[in-house]
């Protein structure tokens, strides 16, 4: 035979002091780890939102990131070249990219922060079809024009319209606001490619990346067998959402690895503060437990009302929690991309599967925080409790 589930609730608002310090102890913990997956999964997603399904990425053979490639002209050619490779009347759809790292003053703090400036082929919109311009015009081959992600409008001085800005030893101009729809490419300059290469001083042969359009995305097997047997090239070829995604990883896994830390010793601390309220609870309860025992409830229902009790308090603290930190969905922040050393702007991500993870979170505290005074409750003897009657 049960105990009713309505004993306990009326228990716990009974104990409303010692419960709503159990309740915030469980509500910090939960709020802390949901904050830091939901920055972790923002991170993520803007990373992987710049990757298409049907665009294909080649670098040199070995290089983890475009930063240390490097691809020669004659074999972008043979690139363009390659089966499977999308085509329209100008010819394939293909965009050898290089990228360089600039330092550019933030608008909130005034300090220089690493923004990535990504030299283009000026067919890129047509392999990027989630790019659009949003404001001005895109730049003209072979002059020092810009154009700016919405977010890095946002985020750094002096990169409005028309604004003319050095770095890199040369003058450029703004001359457009792109929105790349939230993904990485928001915190992006995008120019020329071979003007990027002559006012760095590079060769102007030399590329570092090409981003390739496919006919269709069943047609990287075929894209990247060719390219793969050919003996002219020394390449390695990779779905643009593969390789955004395999970007993310190291700082996404970081932030959960903390995120997991932090939760659990603050859950330590809620798991107490769960322990103290349920202790105090049998302890006040004491002549109630043996009452109830001796009208024939076992020790089994004693136990189980006591653990529903608990669990019923940390499902009200992660609720509170789950709710304190839904504010946070969309607010924008910015770290450095360890791949390439720049500054990226994301918005964090309150899904409700991290909601749902917070609440089993939450659970599991209630749950190791109910157990030992639930043996408790049980263990002193039902006449020496009825004794105090």
């Amino acid at each position: 035979m049960a105990i009713p589930i309505v004993y306990n609730v009326r228990s716990v608002f009974k104990r409303w002091s010692s419960a709503i310090v159990a309740v915030l102890g469980v509500a910090g913990t939960v709020g802390v780890f949901v904050a830091m997956l939901a920055m972790a999964q923002g991170f993520q997603a803007t990373l992987v939102a710049s990757g298409s399904p049907r665009n294909a990425v080649v670098r040199r053979a070995g290089a983890d990131s475009e930063i240390v490639s490097s691809i020669s002209l004659e074999e972008l050619r043979v690139i363009e070249d390659a089966p499977g490779v999308g085509r329209d009347a100008g010819g394939p759809l293909a965009s050898g990219e290089v990228v360089v790292v600039a330092g550019f003053p933030l608008i909130k703090t005034g300090t220089d922060a690493n923004v990535q400036v990504r030299g283009v082929s000026p067919r890129v919109l047509a392999i990027r079809d989630g790019v659009r311009i949003i404001s001005g015009r895109f730049f003209r081959p072979g002059l020092a024009e810009l154009v700016v992600g919405s977010g890095a409008t946002k985020s750094y001085r002096d990169l409005t319209l028309g604004q003319s800005i050095r770095f890199g030893g040369g003058t450029w101009t703004v001359v457009g606001i792109f929105d790349a729809g939230g993904s990485a490419f928001d915190s992006e300059l995008w120019c020329d490619a071979n003007v990027l290469n002559e006012i760095y001083k590079r060769p102007t042969n030399i590329l570092q990346s090409v981003t390739v359009r496919l006919e269709s995305e069943s047609a990287l097997t075929r894209f990247k067998d060719a390219l793969t047997a050919d003996p002219r090239l020394s390449v390695q070829v990779e779905r643009e959402t593969d390789y955004y995604k395999r970007q993310s990883r190291m700082l996404t896994d970081l932030i959960r690895i903390l995120g997991f830390l932090v939760a659990l010793v603050m859950g330590v601390g809620a798991v107490f503060a769960g322990l103290n309220t349920m202790y105090s609870a049998v302890a006040e309860r004491s002549r109630e437990i043996a009452t109830i025992r001796a009208l024939g409830f076992g020790g089994g229902s004693v136990i189980f009302s006591f653990v529903v009790e608990s669990l019923f308090i940390a499902f009200l603290g992660g609720l509170l929690g789950c709710l304190a930190v839904l504010p946070m969905n969309g607010f924008t922040t910015g770290t450095i991309n360890w791949q390439t050393f720049s500054h990226l702007a994301f918005a964090f991500r309150v899904t409700p599967g991290l909601l749902a993870q917070g609440i089993a979170f939450a659970l599991l505290m209630g749950l190791v925080g109910g157990v030992p005074p639930a043996v408790r409750a049980v263990r002193r003897p039902v006449a020496v409790a009825l004794r105090g009657l």
